[in-house]
């Protein structure tokens, strides 16, 4: 994955661990414990505990694959965040190029940057007024302002959800840092995909009116293809919905008037995919952004970007392609066809985020590829290594008609005069009639997806957000792909006319959990 930063500098010259050595001599004890404060979540803790220097954090970076020569942007990011932008031109940055990346690259944390802002406003003074209000709490030894909030971290006294504690310290001691935190707030809903009521790009549908007719539902349901669709095995309670918007996989579904439970999902008498080998898999994304005639997918980066960040903290080994040409994608199809580290995984992923047609993507060079086809490179016959392993799809692109969007909002289709095509139709040529694949789609078959052009699609903030929720909760796949239906489904432009409906398709076998991360507050 090359780098968004410049690579050559006339003025620093020398290899990059030179660089990085130069960097860390520029370095305070003071700066590498901030460094190792913003890097808890992506680096082990007990890692950055045995760290004592910033060339230890380096080492810690680049065995995490979060640094390397070609992409030095995280450490770019962390010397930024930490107020050492001189330091920025030994990895071929500004400050100014750090500033306009940031946007879609950034790897700290809200939560983790809104800790460090808050440290940075207290002084010694108020540091003293907050300790003695925390009396016994604390153990008896000196402690600086980041020290506090990372043990009130460690406490469970704050996290990214509830910051009360926190609100109230500062109420008491530093008021004007309760602005950090209203901040805070404000941009936390508008990454998982809650506007605030002022923003012109999108609203949250709040009625409660189904997006389906029940007649509707029913058609979908009856056109699935039995073969690809029922598994004969066991998914008695894997088909789930909430509030009126049924995941439309399955024929074993009794009409559209079922009984759909809640979100709960016991693993009792159900088989679960095996996930504890050597690793947990491979993550493709391959993120479209620029297109030789077509338009460009404005805020396509900040879905690459929650992908990577997510699927990495689930365990996975990310690997984020940009703007891939019909002849890169049939590389990277082959090379990961061929991986023969499939075999120590426990699962794969592949990620499309580009334009879409019926039953299809486009690459950056505008060639039309089956969807069909991406997914036939991975079945058990092509790719040994992943035979009995669940192969995950997820697609955001139109699989319909264009219509008129509102100022920020686009969809991902082309040709509005096309008529919808048929959910059977899609289907059919869309997944191999094989065991242990799940075709996530960000829309229903004839329909467009929606994209923010600032804040990323619908879909993918949605998934990532429930994945980063559930996952702890030991919730399968299957159910959290029945959360992200009823956030989409529930949402609207400012107008109330424009919705979506996302489509998962799958033919697993087995209950699909992920191990809950070691650090499930880390993203």
């Amino acid at each position: 994955m090359s780098s968004q930063g410049p690579h050559s500098d006339k003025n620093c010259k020398g290899t990059f661990r030179e660089k990085l050595l130069i960097i860390g001599s520029n370095l305070g004890v003071e700066d590498v414990e901030h460094l190792k404060f913003l890097c808890i979540g992506l680096v082990p803790h007990k890692k950055l505990e045995k760290s004592s220097s910033a060339s230890d954090v380096f080492e810690h970076l680049l065995a995490e694959d979060l640094l390397s020569e070609s992409d030095p942007f995280f450490l770019a990011e962390l010397l930024y965040i930490i107020g050492q932008k001189k330091l920025l031109q030994y990895l071929n940055y500004t400050k100014e190029k750090v500033e306009q990346l940031l946007p879609a690259q950034r790897r700290v944390s809200l939560f983790r940057n809104l800790l460090y802002e808050v440290s940075e406003g207290i002084d010694k003074e108020k540091l003293k007024d907050m300790i003695f209000l925390l009396g016994e709490l604390l153990p008896k030894t000196e402690m600086t302002s980041l020290g506090l909030l990372a043990f009130l971290e460690k406490q469970d006294k704050i996290d990214e959800d509830n910051l009360t504690y926190l609100e109230d310290l500062c109420k008491m001691v530093v008021p004007n840092l309760l602005r950090n935190i209203e901040k805070y707030k404000r941009e936390k809903a508008t990454q998982i995909g809650i506007p605030p009521v002022d923003k012109e790009a999108e609203s949250l549908y709040q009625g409660e009116e189904e997006l389906f007719s029940q007649t509707e539902v029913k058609t979908f349901l009856e056109a699935l293809p039995e073969e690809s669709w029922q598994n004969k095995h066991a998914r008695s309670d894997s088909n789930r919905a909430t509030n009126g918007a049924p995941s439309l996989v399955s024929r074993g579904m009794q009409g559209a008037s079922a009984d759909f439970p809640n979100f709960e999902t016991s693993t009792k008498g159900a088989a679960v995919y095996r996930m504890n080998r050597k690793h947990r898999g491979h993550c493709v994304i391959v993120n479209n952004h620029s297109f030789t005639s077509l338009r460009n997918r404005q805020g396509t980066y900040k879905d690459a970007e929650v992908l990577r960040r997510v699927f990495n903290w689930l365990g996975f080994r990310v690997c984020t392609y940009n703007n891939v040409t019909r002849g890169h994608m049939e590389k990277v199809l082959q090379e990961q066809k061929c991986n023969p580290d499939h075999v120590n995984g426990d699962c794969f992923v592949f990620c499309i985020l580009t334009h879409g047609k019926f039953g299809a993507v486009y690459s950056s060079d505008e060639a039309l590829i089956p969807i069909r086809e991406i997914m036939s490179h991975f079945t058990a016959l092509q790719c040994p290594g992943l035979a009995e392993k669940p192969k995950l799809f997820f697609i955001q692109a139109c699989q319909g008609d264009e219509i008129q969007p509102s100022v920020s909002i686009e969809a991902d289709a082309l040709n509005p005069e096309q008529q919808p095509a048929s959910l059977q139709g899609i289907l059919q040529d869309s997944i191999p009639v094989e065991a242990d694949f799940l075709l996530g789609l960000a829309t229903v078959p004839g329909y467009v997806s929606f994209r923010d052009v600032q804040e990323g699609s619908w879909y993918i903030q949605s998934l990532c957000n429930r994945l980063k929720t559930l996952v702890p909760r030991r919730e399968d796949i299957l159910s959290i792909l029945t959360a992200v239906n009823n956030d989409v489904s529930r949402r609207a432009d400012k107008q109330g006319t424009k919705k979506q409906m996302p489509q998962p398709a799958f033919t697993l076998r087995k209950k699909l959990i992920f191990p809950v991360p070691l650090d499930a507050l880390s993203l």
